[in-house]
This record gives structure tokens, C-alpha cells and sequence, in this order.
């Protein structure tokens, strides 16, 4: 596997289109599965040298490729391990995983494409107590409030609609504490205005209620 990696990478270097790279690394990732298979199901770390890198280094492909879920059903055993990614990554495997899926998301977003949120929860969940810079957590939070908000404001209109934009409002207000240039602050006060139309339009009917002083 180390010598299929270090082959495998030394042919992305050979190739200029970011699309081709994407395209090869796709043919590449199935000769790797069994072995990453095995690796994880041993639980007992990746060992050292060049090895050591084809797992991470997997991962980032599999993110690279838009195979989110199988990427990050590797990242307990990474974060578990506390497996080091390759040095030309320049961080630490949860910074790589957060930064990544939500540049794809923005990538997604810039061309107005819905990007799962699913995936974004999960990024969310297993990197919640890892330490990185602000910068890359806001990113996260800013991708996964644009979705919640798309998804609020496909609902139909009353408290539960309420409530998912307010979640919403909340999880971008996140992206901008942790970073003022997130690029959110439209994103806020659209879901402002949202929230206030439909308090109008639904008042709170007791406290408890989404929207009410207990919210």
C-alpha cells in the first residue's frame, strides 16, 4: 500500500486539471478499500513510515471526490489514534476534515446547490471537542446555517418553522462570533425578518412555545 500511494500521488503531481485529479483520484480510492477495511476493523493504530499516510491520505480523496460519508465514518478511528496527517497537509486531521467539507459546501453554495446537512452535523459532532483555528469552526458554522435556513424557509409557516430559524440565526450568529468576516450578516438579518414575520403572523401562545420569552 505504500508503494501504491507513493506511485498513486507521484501521478496527481504529473496532472495540471483539478478535474482530472479528482477523476483519477476516484479510479485510485477502490484499490485502497479492503485495506482500509482491515486497518479499521484491527483497531490498533496505522504503525509508522510511509503506511501511516495512506489512511489520511485516503480520507482527504474520499472528501475530495464527494464521498463525505465514507470519509467521515474513518474519522473516529483517526481522531481515536490519533493518526498525524501527511506533512504537505500542514494541519491536524480534524482541522483538515472541517475545513474541507466546508469549503465543498461553499463550493456548493456559490453556485446556489443545496449541500447536505446531514454531513455538516456530523463534521459538527465529531470535531465538537478538537481544537483548531476560529477561522476554519466558522466556516463550518456558516455552511451548516445556510442549510438550516434553506430548510426553515421550506417550511410551512408557524412555530416549528419558528423555531428551525431560529436555530438557524443562532448557528450563524456562532459563525460570526468566531470569525466577524464570515460573511453571514445578510444571512442574519434575513432570518431576523423571517422570525419576526412569523411571530406576527403566529403569535406565541404560551411561554413554552417556539419563539415565546422561554426561546
Amino acid at each position: 500500500m505504500a508503494l501504491r500511494l507513493t506511485h498513486d500521488i507521484r501521478r496527481l503531481k504529473a496532472i495540471s486539471s483539478i478535474d482530472r485529479k479528482i477523476a483519477a483520484k476516484r479510479e485510485m480510492l477502490p484499490e485502497y478499500a479492503a485495506w482500509i477495511e482491515g486497518l479499521v476493523a484491527a483497531d490498533a493504530g496505522v504503525g509508522t513510515g510511509v503506511a501511516a499516510t495512506v489512511l489520511p491520505t485516503c480520507m482527504v480523496w474520499l472528501i475530495d471526490t464527494g464521498q463525505f460519508s465514507q470519509a467521515l465514518d474513518l474519522v473516529p478511528f483517526i481522531l481515536r489514534h490519533k493518526v498525524a496527517m501527511p506533512a504537505r497537509y500542514h494541519r491536524d486531521a480534524a482541522a483538515v476534515v472541517t475545513e474541507n467539507i466546508a469549503n465543498a459546501a461553499d463550493k456548493a453554495h456559490k453556485l446556489d446547490t443545496p449541500f447536505p446537512l446531514e454531513i455538516l452535523e456530523r463534521v459538527a459532532e465529531l470535531t465538537a471537542d478538537c481544537d483548531m483555528h476560529d477561522e476554519i469552526r466558522a466556516k463550518l458554522f456558516k455552511a451548516q446555517g445556510i442549510e438550516e435556513l434553506r430548510e426553515a424557509e421550506g417550511m410551512e409557516a408557524g412555530p416549528n418553522a419558528r423555531l428551525h430559524l431560529t436555530i438557524a440565526r443562532n448557528t450563524l450568529r456562532e459563525a460570526l462570533r468566531l470569525n466577524d468576516r464570515a460573511g453571514v450578516k445578510d444571512r442574519i438579518k434575513r432570518a431576523d425578518k423571517l422570525i419576526a414575520a412569523n411571530l406576527a403572523a403566529f403569535p406565541p401562545t404560551t411561554n413554552n412555545e417556539p419563539g415565546g420569552p422561554a426561546a
